[in-house]
């Protein structure tokens, strides 16, 4: 009778090595003081949907991750200079739903653009921890495809904004825009309806789900607070800033989803996949301008994809490399036939 006692490791560290080589890090980290992108996995697959949307909404079947914060401006100002030195497709907003521009939206916070088509460069105005703003559908499939290509630095186009996530070849009219799907390799993407209602309202324990995302059916107050466990930036006969009408992402510390996501009810509209009518995209979530009943899980919104307001953004959602579960199936089979001999040569 044999004994093998140190093959049993050698395979488990040989699967090791494979899957490392693909791990893939949380997009990019931020200079000290900003917020670097973090994500949170949203587990439970197979969670029933909502019975309160008729069972419409927030089943998903299969584990995710999601950005725990909004995208910031400090986020899309490095995403602007990687890639818009000459802006093809206009993921700066010049003129946005009310005439303003990402530099002149607020009084306090935004980006600014300098230079000409060519050598446009971008800077953050103010605190860079708000949420970004003046972004269309299209803008943020964009930046999706940008974080999926690995953030490189070069001409909006094929390899860095056009491929990736979404297949978008130049799209920025509405119709164009409601026409993308997200491509069967996605690995960063705008979430879909469902992917964000879950993040946003699902309550594993005990299998529920709350009307606002902030772990409550009470409408929350509006008072900026670190402490305060349902608080949230939205109008109530005040705004939660008066001077910055946006907060940080994350200022409602003690205020998160179930799963620990921030700010999916008020501070700023959210993009996601749902297709409604061909050129409108679907937004949750609420903002500062508006009351609770818009940041609830009843109110769905509906913009035109090409949209660019002050009061539209988005976050980011992700799954696993498919190599990476190429990988994990692969060396579970070995280990599982290493064991198999090892109990017949016994």
């Amino acid at each position: 009778m044999r004994h093998y006692p140190n093959r049993a490791l050698g395979v488990v560290a040989i699967f090791a090595c494979l899957v490392t080589t693909v791990v893939r890090a949380d997009v990019f980290n931020m200079p000290g003081g900003q917020t670097s992108v973090s994500m949170v996995t949203v587990g439970n697959p197979g969670n029933a949907p909502d019975p309160a949307t008729g069972s419409l909404y927030g089943a998903v079947n299969y584990v995710y991750k999601i950005d725990k914060y909004d995208v910031t401006t400090a986020q899309y100002t490095q995403f602007l200079n990687a890639v818009a030195a000459t802006d093809t497709y206009g993921l700066y907003a010049t003129s946005d739903a009310n005439g303003a521009s990402m530099a002149t939206a607020y009084p306090t916070v935004g980006i600014t653009q300098s230079g000409s088509s060519g050598s446009y460069t971008y800077s953050v105005i103010g605190n860079g921890n708000v949420p970004v703003f003046d972004v269309s559908w299209g803008d943020a499939a964009r930046f999706s495809n940008w974080l999926q290509n690995g953030q490189p630095t070069g001409a909006e186009g094929n390899g860095t904004t056009e491929t990736g996530a979404y297949t978008l070849g130049g799209a920025v009219s509405n119709s164009a825009l409601g026409a993308i799907t997200r491509n069967a390799n996605a690995t960063y993407f705008i979430p879909s309806e469902n992917e964000w209602y879950k993040a946003a309202y699902y309550d594993p324990t005990p299998a529920t789900y709350w009307v606002y995302a902030t772990q409550s059916n009470t409408q929350p107050s509006n008072v900026l607070s670190a402490l305060g466990t349902n608080n949230a930036n939205y109008y109530n006969g005040g705004y939660t800033d008066r001077v910055n009408y946006l907060t940080s992402v994350g200022a409602f510390a003690s205020s998160p989803s179930a799963y620990g996501t921030y700010d999916q009810t008020g501070d700023i509209l959210q993009w996601n996949e749902a297709d409604i009518g061909g050129t409108t995209r679907g937004a949750r979530g609420g903002a500062w301008e508006s009351g609770s009943l818009t940041s609830s899980s009843g109110v769905r919104g509906f913009p035109y994809a090409s949209y660019e307001d002050d009061v539209i953004g988005f976050r980011v959602a992700s799954v696993p490399e498919p190599s990476s579960l190429v990988l994990l199936a692969v060396g579970a089979l070995g280990l599982l036939l290493w064991a198999r001999r090892r109990r017949a040569s016994l």
